[in-house]
């Protein structure tokens, strides 16, 4: 697969520690962010499989996205637990997407809960809760 399906795009959020793994895309939804990336060899772990800390990393902003999507007034979500289930790997040239099928918005907590696939196959689910931080004001 040389380009992303349709609808993906450059994700909109760039950070120092995912711009290693570039290109990453997302596309999103009426209530999701979807992130996706064709595994190349800087998404891979010494077996030679797209590694867990990657798939971790980028199921927690698709989480974190998906929250802010669903909550107004512009809070921010700072990540306050994160688990992982991995279900099987993923491999060099595989599409990954990371889902957010699942979103319960509160006033202090947001609930989570995300797949992983490769190439349409499932490989991981993530559970999230993000804290809601209201944003600071400009000190003058």
């Amino acid at each position: 697969m040389a380009h992303p399906p349709d609808g993906f795009a450059p994700h909109f959020r760039r950070s120092p520690l995912t711009d290693p793994w570039e290109p990453i895309y997302s596309r999103k939804t009426d209530s999701a962010v979807v992130i996706g990336l064709l595994a190349g060899p800087a998404h891979l772990n010494s077996r030679g499989f797209v590694h867990g800390g990657l798939m971790t990393c980028l199921a927690d902003n698709a989480m974190g996205l998906s929250c802010g999507l669903r909550l107004s007034g512009g809070p921010r979500l700072l990540t306050a637990n994160l688990t992982m289930d991995f279900l099987s790997v993923a491999a060099p040239g595989a599409w990954l997407e990371f889902t957010t099928n699942f979103v319960k918005p509160g006033r202090t907590l947001c609930f989570a809960q995300a797949f992983v696939t490769a190439d349409g196959e499932i490989c991981a689910r993530a559970n999230g809760v993000f804290r809601v931080v209201e944003a600071r004001e400009a000190k003058p």
